[in-house]
């Protein structure tokens, strides 16, 4: 197996995991709304979030982690998800700082999925297996 092979199996499947990854929490917000005012509530200080708005973000986050993992619009698609995660990542820091207390360490999973994104975003022309978007 050439290294160009090996490079397009692993970035297939850091796309693909990491789709997997982001794709439960956009389907929560459609399938159990009452938990975004949660979160929402704890970790943005937006509360009193209702459950219409919940569906719309769960939809626009569902429809964008899709089009990320048929590899289309990478720019854009790879960037929004890096973003929104980025987000997640900072208003999550106080539990970061503190891992050791429970549930803190649940929230370290969140740090590595940043990287595989980060590193993804960076070689995303380099992505090509099992992709729609167009070869270069």
């Amino acid at each position: 197996m050439t290294d160009e092979r090996k490079l397009q199996i692993g970035l297939a499947i850091i796309r693909l995991s990491t789709g997997v990854f982001f794709l439960v929490w956009s389907l929560r917000k459609l399938f159990q709304p009452e938990s975004t005012q949660s979160i929402f509530s704890t970790f943005y200080f937006i509360g009193n979030v209702s459950p219409v708005v919940s569906y719309v973000i769960g939809a626009i986050q569902t429809l964008i982690i899709l089009v990320f993992m048929v590899g289309l619009f990478k720019t854009w698609t790879y960037g929004a998800l890096l973003g929104m995660h980025t987000v997640s990542v900072l208003s999550t820091y106080e539990r970061l700082l503190n891992p050791y207390e429970r549930p803190n360490t649940l929230f370290w999973a969140a740090v590595p999925a940043l990287g595989a994104l980060i590193a993804l975003f960076i070689v995303r022309d380099k992505d090509q297996l099992l992709t729609l978007g167009k070869r270069r």
